[in-house]
């Protein structure tokens, strides 16, 4: 495993990140593919066999359960300050008034939440999950600062939004002498680069780190183009993601991988790697053969031309993830 810094902070972050959407119980919040506590704990174990420091989770993953079993199988099998934990605030995590968003009352409930969860008392990176338009954000910039001061919280960063919306809350950040944030964890892979637009460029302006969520693109990058599979079937947001034009990029995928002699998912992760903005994908994995694919895929060197046919057959997307 290599490590790197995380933006321009002296962190020290693997350069995969493990996704835990996948662990949680399944007959809590909206996604029932994931796997409960006994089926996830190896999966974790491996990571951190692989030298994977790096671990993202979410409040409102599974109904806060994903936290619970992050947290206690960390505390099982490594040292908490070997560890890099992230976790997110913004879904609705209850029904009625202040059950989600970004404001000063939603994030110092949610961060108390989240730690009881995960058993720890801090969070080493703190990251809005998406921009919240109701809240004003002075208001969401100083409650995470205040997090940072109360020891609650080591770094903050963002997800999903667009370039303007970073930029203005980078700014106020600056202005009133505020922690700013330090990372980007936004759609990125090879079906999906509108990014390389505006976001990436400013993060490599600004040293921010850049963390791409799905970075497989839902698994339709390592598998034959419309195969359908017990997540495809149940995954309503993912199916809003990609279009048909995409399945030439699946198709150079899978002859490179072929030529190479390596599964599909090491030469998507490999190109995303090679991106001098990416930090560490988020890579999710349900099998031990996904942790092994991403763990092979740091040290997969592509070639200028390979490179070079990933990328050409790429057509412009609507915003998507935001």
């Amino acid at each position: 495993m290599q490590y790197v810094k995380l933006g321009s902070t002296g962190l020290d972050v693997s350069r995969i990140c493990l996704g835990c959407m996948t662990y949680g119980l399944p007959d809590r919040g909206a996604h029932e593919w994931t796997l409960d506590a006994e089926a996830s704990r190896p999966l974790i174990r491996q990571a951190l066999d692989a030298g994977i420091t790096f671990f993202d989770t979410a409040n409102v993953y599974s109904d806060g359960t994903s936290e619970e079993i992050v947290g206690q199988a960390l505390r099982d099998f490594a040292r908490r300050d070997e560890i890099v934990l992230a976790t997110k605030v913004h879904g609705r995590m209850h029904t009625g008034p202040n059950g989600g968003g970004l404001s000063r009352k939603a994030i110092m409930t949610e961060i108390d939440h989240s730690l009881t969860r995960l058993g720890t008392d801090y969070v080493d990176l703190y990251q809005i999950h998406r921009w919240d338009p109701h809240t004003p954000i002075e208001e969401t910039m100083e409650a995470l600062h205040d997090l940072v001061k109360a020891g609650k919280v080591r770094y903050i960063g963002a997800s999903s939004m667009y370039a303007w919306q970073f930029s203005k809350a980078q700014y106020t950040a600056e202005r009133h002498g505020w922690t700013k944030f330090v990372s980007m964890q936004n759609h990125y892979n090879l079906l999906y680069r509108e990014e390389e637009r505006e976001m990436l460029p400013l993060c490599a302006d600004q040293g921010v780190g850049v963390l791409p969520w799905s970075p497989l693109a839902r698994g339709r990058l390592t598998r034959d183009w419309g195969t359908v599979t017990g997540r495809t079937t149940s995954d309503a947001f993912g199916s809003t993601l990609y279009l048909e034009s995409d399945r030439s990029i699946v198709e150079t995928v899978t002859r490179i991988a072929a030529e190479r002699g390596v599964p599909r998912a090491q030469v998507a992760l490999a190109w995303l790697l090679h991106q001098d903005t990416v930090t560490a994908p988020i890579v999710g994995a349900a099998k031990p053969q996904h942790l092994d694919d991403a763990v092979a895929a740091v040290e997969l060197e592509l070639s200028d031309k390979e490179i070079e046919q990933l990328q050409e057959p790429y057509t412009p997307h609507p915003v998507a993830g935001h």
